[in-house]
């Protein structure tokens, strides 16, 4: 996973086992091109996921990426998002995708991420089709839904799971490493391949004023300092950098990075470093830590080691977590539908947090 539930705190890209072989029983008997076009719609017509602003920008278009170029060739119909983020900014910009890679862990009852669902009824339109992802990326599932565009551009797609979706569509990954897109680069990227490059902007103007207001109502944030912490277990400790998307969702609000985090080396690639309990000391300044756990068991072994509860932050109660998922999910990661959805729900627990460091 990209986020939430890590290993080593980030979503593993290990090339996929098997995949090759799933991708030529599909075309034992023609092309990737040819397996695409059996799948389309038997009047030979596309049926449209489009709805909202018609901004269309100049096409065709060439979008580079660490791990090749997509060609689009016409404005999109049939979108296919995987990762994170895309699905909600391409709903944002009035594009319902067919497609999108599900995720059960930060889902509700419905099935779906609560802002998703709710956006799309909203909107009137048709839930997007759900697959595996991940490491279990289902290249079937992807192929049978007859993608115009494949949006990745904040996930962990390996360079053999890019070059197989490249054969179904035009494929748009991370510009340099995985899960390390900035989220206005996102946001531009998607709507540059969607043809809504004035909507991308706009989006991007909502957010910004949005963060602004919780700024201007919450002036006492920017007197205090954060950092953003994970686990991976009993042992372990790490830290998310600064521009990684749910710390920068937390500056965005106007708390302040402790000074250390800024000191510490990017040991994993991805926008975060391994602390190591050992080191928790550290992390003795910060006003505020911010962290998630995997289930209430890893939380209770978590903070039962004595390095972990002896952090200031931790043994005054000025932590900031939770134990709904779709929160922790939609709060560590910027996108159109993402943000508001945390905001109301973040700020009372950050008011509540500080209330612990002024005492």
């Amino acid at each position: 996973m990209s986020l939430f539930i890590r290993e080593g705190g980030r979503r593993s890209s290990v090339a996929i086992t098997g995949l090759a072989l799933a991708l030529v029983a599909l075309t034992a008997c023609g092309s990737v091109k040819d397996a695409r076009d059996a799948a389309a719609p038997a009047d030979g017509a596309k049926p449209t996921a489009t709805t909202g602003n018609a901004d269309a920008g100049p096409f065709p278009v060439r979008i580079k990426s660490a791990l090749g170029t997509a060609e689009i060739p016409e404005r999109p119909e049939r979108v296919v998002t995987l990762g994170q983020g895309s699905t909600e900014t391409a709903i944002a910009l009035g594009v319902i995708p067919v497609g999108i890679e599900k995720y059960p862990w930060g889902s509700d009852k419905s099935g779906y991420l609560p802002w998703v669902h709710e956006a799309v009824t909203k909107a009137g339109g048709k839930l997007p089709e759900q697959f595996t992802g991940g490491t279990e990326l289902d290249i079937e599932a992807v192929l049978r839904l007859h993608p115009d565009v494949i949006l990745a551009p904040w996930s962990g797609i390996t360079q053999e799971q890019f070059d197989l979706l490249g054969d179904i569509a035009p494929t748009v990954a991370y510009p340099d490493k995985a899960w390390s897109t900035n989220w206005d680069q996102q946001i531009r990227t998607i709507g540059t391949a969607l043809g809504k490059e004035q909507g991308a902007t706009q989006q991007i103007a909502k957010i910004n004023e949005r963060f602004s207001q919780v700024r201007a109502a919450h002036p006492e944030f920017a007197k205090h300092t954060f950092a953003y912490i994970y686990n991976t277990g009993p042992g372990t400790l790490g830290v998310f950098l600064p521009d990684e998307q749910r710390v920068a969702m937390l500056r965005k609000m106007g708390l302040q990075v402790d000074p250390v985090v800024n000191t510490l080396p990017e040991s994993e690639g991805t926008d975060s470093s391994v602390l190591g309990l050992e080191n928790a000391d550290k992390l003795k300044n910060a006003d505020l830590l911010f962290t998630f756990y995997m289930d209430v068991k890893s939380r209770k072994q978590i903070e039962s080691q004595p390095l972990y509860a002896g952090i200031p932050a931790i043994k005054r109660g000025s932590l900031v977590t939770s134990n709904d998922r779709p929160f922790v999910t939609a709060s560590s990661m910027i996108n159109p539908l993402t943000v508001p959805w945390s905001i109301e729900r973040y700020v009372p627990m950050i008011s509540k947090a500080l209330r612990t460091v002024e005492r």
